[in-house]
């Protein structure tokens, strides 16, 4: 699976502290944190008819990360939402549009990767690109990854941080292999989600998905679970093993970028039939049918 280059978005105008500029000038310091450590947190968010879906919930956990890291500064709620709304007005975007917010420490006074060197900042980043989701809904092909997810001892995933390369080496391997994604194990061999996605499995008992304990508190999934309760769909939260989803009926990945996508490989093993389940299409459907109808208005009518 590769994301391809959507023409709309070849002059898109990108907000970087509060000033839009062409895609092709927009500069961030080499002295910004999220150049010289990663040192950032992001939320992905996705426009639906002029309203992004739970942006109270996604800009709640980009506050606690930000205050996890020790930001001396973070911007309130509303410099936030105001900051999307010119970006998307200036870009002419209401619909089918996935937003990139992120907020790095900002800039240093001098290479280093010491706090107390960043004496400006933080440097807030909004870009908005139009941008369907990325998963092909016909399946997806997994394979796991050698690299795993650390919990809380080494990196807590409660912090949604930029620094990202342990999701790009797993990925790295699942190009390799000619899979779409990689299916990623914690440290005792459970899985924790996939580079990019959490993991939802079918059995008889009803719906499975992971504790987040090494990875992140998905609000997608978190959606999901909410989705269930309200049908009554039996769903649980426990540790999964590598062999669990290799015999599911069903299994499925969540996330902002791709929405809810169905899986029907893992590691060469085909999942269930093969095709996409019912209870999958099931909860893609009501997924699709809450986000037309609820979220946050940001675009005028």
């Amino acid at each position: 699976m590769l994301q391809t280059f959507d023409e709309r978005n070849r002059d898109l105008l990108v907000n970087i502290d509060g000033e839009l500029v062409h895609r092709d000038q927009a500069r961030v310091s080499p002295f910004d944190s999220a150049v010289q450590g990663g040192d950032a947190v992001w939320e992905g968010l996705r426009v639906y008819d002029g309203r992004i879906f739970k942006l109270d919930e996604h800009l709640v956990r980009l506050r606690h990360s930000a205050q996890a890291l020790a930001f001396t500064l973070i911007p309130s709620r509303d410099k936030l939402v105001h900051e999307i709304k010119r970006t998307l007005a200036a870009n002419g975007m209401r619909d089918g549009v996935h937003i990139r917010l992120t907020l790095t420490r900002g800039q240093k006074i001098t290479s280093g990767m010491d706090p107390r060197l960043n004496q400006s900042g933080p440097t807030l980043i909004v870009l908005a690109e139009w941008k369907t989701p990325v998963y092909d809904k016909s399946g997806l092909r997994l394979v796991t990854a050698s690299v795993r997810r650390p919990g809380p001892d080494v990196m807590d995933p409660k912090i949604h941080h930029a620094n990202l390369i342990p999701s790009i080496l797993c990925k790295i391997e699942a190009n390799a292999a000619g899979a779409d994604d990689a299916l990623v194990l914690d440290r005792n061999g459970f899985v924790a989600e996939t580079n990019a996605t959490h993991v939802f499995i079918v059995t008889d008992d009803g719906l499975a998905t992971s504790h987040t304990v090494a990875c992140p508190e998905g609000i997608t999934r978190q959606t999901v679970l909410e989705i269930c309760e309200e049908q009554h769909i039996p769903c649980v939260v426990r540790d999964i093993s590598q062999a669990e989803v290799y015999r599911a009926q069903e299994v499925f990945c969540t996330g902002t970028m791709g929405e809810l996508a169905p899986v029907i490989e893992v590691d060469g093993r085909s999942i269930g039939t093969g095709d996409p389940g019912p209870l999958t299409r099931r909860l893609s459907e009501a997924y699709t049918a809450l986000t037309a109808r609820s979220g946050v208005r940001v675009v005028d009518s």
